[in-house]
């Protein structure tokens, strides 16, 4: 019992938004009857909150060095009209299309990284800068009007399912998707506990280890039969798994995710102590552009059109989901996991309350209070911690 006690004091800011997120979920269920745990509803849920997600994975790096930016919604909105005059007007494929769309948005990251790093220039005035300048934009080269439709090869990143192998009841890959994570998943863990004990690290009792694997193994498979009963994985979900997979890589097990982290520990140090700190932070935000042109490539081909007011307040559900996710607002501490997980009870809570009726002026009220919360538990954790 005093080893659970311990487990939970000393994990609960990482996992406290992940028990939150599941409590969460099975209000709403009762709350709408069921209605928010249906196959089609939890695919709506990818669905629309999939580009929110790619922007927190961008903005985690960001935050990460103690900073934020306000301007990734007006990048959206610039790369996806952009990227439609390409495509509509000068009929240029909307692959080649696309990609300029991501060197834009990069491009863009690089200006604005620069005034940063090396002008010296606070992010946040750089960025509420570059959020009027880019939205100006935006509203000059659509000319105040609605640019669309795409080509359906387009339309399908945000819109399009992976093809199953053959017609069932459920979709067969998306079941052997979650089989296979599933593998995966036990593989991993046995071969970090294996890590520790060779190395005389602590070890959880196996029965911990053994529990919570069980725990997250039945909502894997659930969530993928639930898939499955649809029309199985939508192709953005593949594209935000990539995502996730290779930020986690690069934050966890690379020399550029250490010297992310150093900055937001303490800039004086990490300079001190060799790291190219203004080159880190250029790259910070070049990669921010560029999620962000991604971001907004994915919104506009879910809404199968480019338009003046995408990308509205994009930038405060990313930096809120990063910061519900267990990211610090003084920089140095979060995970692309927590920042997904943040996102994810941000739109479970606007899904639900959408389904139970809830006005918009009141949704804005839960989601402020919410954000509030977390970070009040973030805080009181970490001095609970400290004592």
């Amino acid at each position: 019992m005093n080893e659970l006690k311990r487990l939970v004091r000393d994990n609960i800011r990482q996992y406290g938004m992940i028990f939150a997120l599941v409590a969460i979920l099975i209000f709403f269920n009762f709350y709408t009857g069921g209605i928010s745990m249906t196959p089609l509803n939890i695919t709506n849920l990818v669905l629309q909150n999939a580009y929110i997600l790619v922007l927190a994975i961008g903005m985690l790096l960001v935050i990460l060095t103690g900073n934020i930016d306000l301007s990734v919604g007006s990048v959206a909105a610039l790369v996806g009209a952009v990227s439609a005059i390409l495509i509509k007007k000068m009929d240029v494929h909307w692959i080649i299309a696309s990609g300029l769309g991501l060197l834009l948005g990069a491009g863009i990251g690089a200006f604005q990284g620069y005034w940063i790093a090396y002008a010296k220039i606070p992010a946040f005035i750089v960025t509420l800068a570059g959020m009027l300048l880019f939205r100006g934009l935006t509203l000059v080269v659509l000319g105040g009007q609605t640019i669309g439709p795409f080509p359906e090869a387009f339309n399908l990143i945000s819109a399009g399912f992976v093809p199953d192998v053959a017609e069932a009841p459920l979709h067969i890959v998306t079941i052997l998707v979650g089989i296979i994570g599933s593998l995966v998943y036990i593989y991993s863990v046995i071969k970090s506990r294996r890590k520790k004990i060779k190395n005389d690290f602590h070890v959880n009792p196996l029965w911990i280890d053994t529990l919570s694997t069980g725990i997250l193994l039945i909502a894997i498979n659930a969530f993928t039969i639930t898939l499955a009963r649809y029309k199985g994985f939508p192709n953005i979900f593949i594209i935000l798994f990539i995502l996730i997979a290779a930020y986690t890589f690069v934050t966890n097990k690379t020399k550029f995710g250490r010297h992310v982290y150093a900055l937001g520990g303490n800039y004086n140090a990490a300079k001190l102590s060799g790291v190219h700190t203004e080159r880190t932070m250029l790259k910070v935000y070049m990669n921010m552009g560029m999620i962000a042109a991604l971001s907004g490539l994915l919104y506009a081909a879910r809404l199968n059109a480019a338009t003046p007011k995408a990308g509205n307040l994009f930038e405060l559900d990313a930096i809120a989901a990063c910061f519900i996710g267990g990211a610090s607002a003084n920089g140095g501490v979060g995970t692309i996991i927590g920042a997904i997980v943040g996102g994810l009870v941000m739109g479970v809570i606007n899904n639900g309350m959408s389904l139970a009726g809830l006005s918009i002026d009141w949704q804005q009220v839960v989601k402020g209070s919410v954000l509030l919360l977390a970070v009040w538990f973030d805080i009181a954790t970490k001095s609970r911690n400290k004592m």
